[in-house]
């Protein structure tokens, strides 16, 4: 009853395929922007916005990323660390090299930078798919990462072998850098996961979007009507490859403040994986649930059994979210393998029919 399109009356074609045409939709959107940005920052202890929020954003715009190339393209990767790695990397960088350019743009360039690497690494996605394509993205993975090892000029020498993120300003205030706040690094990471959320959510559903579907279902009638392969294929990777490249320069420089290579291994690829999977193949909404599911999941499980009584050692329970995280992908393959996106759906759709839904 609350929740239909009766009475909505649409008179163009611009406002019937609008983002959001039902207006109980433009005001949920409305209202989660207002509690993400005004009453959050209000009740959010440090911890909250340092050790939840902040990588939930990060984690979310990478599974954007990955979603975009794997939900949409069908290209299968298993590189998304390593694309995260040159972004934060180049960021670096610049930054050492460039003190005074401005921090945001800098950020833009390094995705450029991870684009341009994931074109590259993209391009034998015309002649094989699925496994073996998944195989060249692995290795793209453990080759940049054994590059930003074994070169020291990727990290200016640095005899620890790190790279730390100096202190920018944005606007002057003061947005990486350990002398930054918690609730300014967690405003730049949710301001970078709204705009390139909305970017992506238009970008799918417009004339580049439907070409991926149409390669992803079948690449072949696609371009028998048509479609070219390899500029859509790589298309995708440079677009999946720029958002990555972004969210691996938060990473480092609005939330860890400083890492070497093992921080983008390949456990991160198959954690970024994991999230879409859980999510939902083939749409934003379910790359941000899958984050905040993988994100929230090992504080559940760490702080629920405490609060029933149950005292579980610390090694038990990491296996124990091993043990959960495989078994929820498992049964998201078999019983929803469009996960947590479509579950979210299903809502809707009975919400449409209240009080008798179907």
């Amino acid at each position: 009853m609350f929740y239909r399109e009766a009475g909505q009356l649409k008179t163009t074609y611009e406002t019937d395929q609008g983002l959001f045409p039902i207006i109980q939709d433009r005001w949920f959107l409305g209202l989660i922007l207002v509690a993400a940005f005004v009453v959050i920052p209000m009740i959010a202890n440090e911890y909250w916005m340092q050790a939840i929020l902040i990588p939930l954003f990060i984690y979310a715009l990478a599974a954007i990323g990955l979603n975009i190339l794997t939900g949409y393209a069908g290209q299968v990767s298993l590189g998304t660390g390593a694309f995260m790695a040159i972004g934060a990397y180049a960021t670096y960088k610049i930054c050492t090299a460039f003190p005074d350019m401005n921090i945001v743009v800098i950020f833009a360039m390094s995705g450029l930078f991870s684009a341009g690497v994931g074109i590259v690494f993209g391009i034998p996605s015309l002649r094989i798919k699925g496994f073996y394509l998944a195989v060249a993205t692995l290795a793209a993975q453990f080759f940049i990462l054994w590059l930003f090892n074994k070169v020291g000029w990727f990290y200016n020498d640095n005899p620890s072998g790190t790279i730390t993120a100096p202190p920018r300003e944005l606007f002057g205030i003061l947005i990486t850098g350990p002398e930054a706040s918690a609730t300014t690094r967690y405003y730049v990471s949710l301001s970078f996961l709204v705009v390139f959320a909305m970017a992506a959510k238009n970008l799918v559903r417009g004339r580049i979007g439907r070409s991926w579907m149409a390669i992803r279902d079948m690449d072949i009638a696609a371009e028998i009507i048509g479609i070219e392969p390899l500029k859509t294929k790589l298309l995708a990777f440079a677009i999946s490859s720029f958002y990555c490249g972004v969210a691996g320069a938060l990473y480092i420089f609005v939330w860890l403040g400083s890492a070497e290579t093992e921080a983008f291994d390949i456990f991160l690829s198959f954690q970024i994986m994991f999230m879409i999977i859980i999510g939902g193949l083939g749409s934003i909404m379910g790359s941000i649930l899958g984050a905040a599911f993988i994100t929230l999941l090992p504080i559940f499980l760490t702080n629920f059994p405490p609060m029933i009584g149950l005292h579980i050692a610390t090694d038990i329970s990491k296996h124990l979210e091993e043990i959960v995280f495989g078994v929820l992908i498992v049964f998201f393959l078999i019983v929803e393998p469009h996960g947590l996106a479509r579950l979210w759906q299903i809502v809707k759709e009975k919400l449409r029919q209240w009080p008798f839904p179907y």
